[in-house]
This record gives structure tokens, sequence and C-alpha cells, in this order.
């Protein structure tokens, strides 16, 4: 596999929201809990847990939030314009970030090393 040189960059389907990531995540994971189901419209989501420093964004990013069934916080960050989301975080852990790195321009990062939610595959 090739080496990747950070910074990497990703967008949005309509191009809207932009951003770069600076270095290699922390851990990328597949999550198979159902939230994630209904969010991916497949078996699971691919999330890259990064540090909020690592990433720098661009463009008006909208908000939504939902108690998940741990009782944390999960919110989530999204395009307005084209409704594709860029990460989900816990306002209790500021300084993590759950990237949904599929929107970026090197999808070589994508090789979970965790998978979770197993048992609702």
């Amino acid at each position: 596999m090739k080496e990747i040189k950070y910074p990497i960059t990703g967008a949005c389907q309509c191009g809207e929201v932009t951003y770069q990531l600076t270095e290699p995540p922390l851990v990328v994971i597949a999550c198979h809990c159902r939230e994630c189901q209904k969010l991916s419209i497949t078996a699971f989501s691919i999330t890259a847990l990064a540090n909020t420093t690592a990433v720098t964004f661009k463009g008006d990013l909208k908000e939504w939030r939902r108690i998940a069934d741990s009782g944390n916080v999960n919110g989530a960050k999204f395009c307005g314009t084209c409704g594709n989301r860029f990460f989900h975080f816990n306002p209790a852990e500021p300084d993590k970030l759950k990237l949904k790195s599929s929107n970026l321009s090197h999808t070589q990062i994508i090789n979970p090393t965790m998978h979770v939610w197993v048992s609702q595959k």
C-alpha cells in the first residue's frame, strides 16, 4: 500500500464543506449498531477516531444531537446543503471526534482494526 502523506482533504457531495486531516486517525472502527446501520443505509458504518486538533473544516456545518443507549450525548455535524455527515462527537469528550472518513480524498485509511456492536450485525 502506498504511504499516505498528511494532510489529506475531504469534502461533502456538493462541495460546500471541505476539511483537512493533518495526522493519521487514532483508530478506525466498523460499528454495527442499529443507529450506524440507519446512518450508512448498510450493515455498518466506518468511523475514524481522531484528535479534534487534527481536523480543520471550512464551510457551514449544521448540528444534530441525540441521546445514545449509553446515556451519552451523540452529536453529529453535517453539510446543511447536501446532508453528508462529517463527524460525530460527545460534548463530554471535546478533544476527540468520530470522523466519517468515506468522504476523504484518500480512502486507504479506511481499514478498520476494530468492530463494535457486532451483536447487532
